[in-house]
């Protein structure tokens, strides 16, 4: 009986202990990271968007594959996320991943939609109707590795490591956004920092270092136009618009038609963009250059990312490689993505 009153003892003493670090961690220390602030890849959000994925189609993925990680950072509230795989060429395939809270989740590409180019879209539903709901609670990132053959151009492999892109609702917790009911087939997420909305998205990003081809990095730019209905198809980058600088502060503007929603190519690459002079006479052996673009409509929101190759990051000093989403200049006024409503599947 003594030994079984302090086993008790000791174990209601460890459970008090337990308890109170919970209770000091309900509430993480420092104030909160305003809900409000603009679209970036260092926040949580309702909304996230995942730059680049890409997989092999059939035989081996070790050297092409794409993992994708969610998290849900609420400690009280599980998440129900609706995902969309939206393809370069504009097509939309889905599923839902559902999370309890503080979990997170990782899965591949290879094994949810092989062979596929493209970006990927993640909204925060409710469990009931699968309305797009006010949850700023999301966080993500993806890897991406890929041969040199994925972006011709490309001097070595893609790898990189890229955030997820948080936009936040600007609505209480919990709000259902996009006028949904459960009448709605679909609803909007309109991108205009408005009450009960979410945050804009970029209009003009920025490559902020662009490395010499002569030093044979292979510099891949990636566009996502945000914007059209995942129930069926999303809107196109029709032309872009941009200006490259020297290291010297000599500009060079150029334009680029496509008519994908993600535009991906090697900076300099058949002769895109095609500046006069060309890129490597722009930025020779040993020098840099940066860039900004944008729509050519002036309105539609992009995001993007930008990974540099170099076959010598082993051997050379100055060699490098890896990758990062682009730098944010502008917004867009507003953009409207159309998503189909359904309830969640898990």
């Amino acid at each position: 009986m003594r030994t079984s009153r302090k086993l008790s003892h000791a174990l209601f003493s460890l459970f008090a202990l337990v308890m109170m670090s919970v209770a000091a961690f309900a509430a993480d220390p420092g104030s909160p990271y305003p809900f409000n602030s603009e679209i970036s890849d260092q926040k949580a959000g309702s909304v996230l968007f995942y730059n680049i994925y890409t997989s092999a189609s059939t035989g081996s993925f070790i050297d092409h594959n794409t993992r994708i990680n969610i998290t849900n950072t609420s400690s009280t509230h599980a998440a129900f996320v609706h995902v969309y795989f939206v393809q370069d060429t504009c097509g939309v395939a889905d599923a839902f991943i559902c999370l309890t809270a503080n979990q997170t989740a990782s899965f591949t590409t290879a094994d949810l939609d092989p062979g596929i180019n493209g970006f990927i879209v993640a909204v925060a539903v409710d469990a009931e109707l699968g309305c797009p709901m006010s949850f700023n609670y999301l966080i993500g990132d993806l890897y991406v590795k890929a041969p040199a053959a994925f972006a011709p151009g490309a001097t070595a492999p893609i790898s990189a490591n890229l955030a997820a892109e948080a936009v936040s609702a600007r609505a209480d917790t919990f709000t259902i956004m996009g006028l949904c009911n459960q009448n709605s087939a679909t609803a909007n997420l309109v991108f205009n920092n408005q009450n009960n909305n979410y945050d804009s998205v970029p209009l003009v990003l920025a490559v902020s270092n662009i490395p010499s081809p002569a030093d044979q990095n292979g510099t891949l730019l990636i566009l996502n136009r945000v914007g059209g209905n995942l129930a069926t198809t999303t809107n196109t980058i029709i032309r872009l618009f941009g200006v490259l600088y020297d290291d010297a502060e000599n500009l060079f503007s150029f334009t680029i038609g496509t008519g994908n929603c993600q535009f991906r190519n090697v900076i300099g690459a058949n002769n895109i963009p095609r500046t006069t002079p060309r890129v490597a006479a722009i930025i020779p052996q040993f020098r840099s250059g940066w860039m900004k673009i944008w729509n050519a409509d002036n309105a539609s929101g992009l995001l993007g990312s930008v990974i540099n190759t170099n076959p010598n990051v082993l051997t050379q000093e100055r060699a490098f490689a890896g990758g990062h989403n682009l730098h944010k200049l502008t917004l867009s006024p507003t953009n409207t993505l159309t998503v189909p409503v359904f309830p969640p599947s898990c």
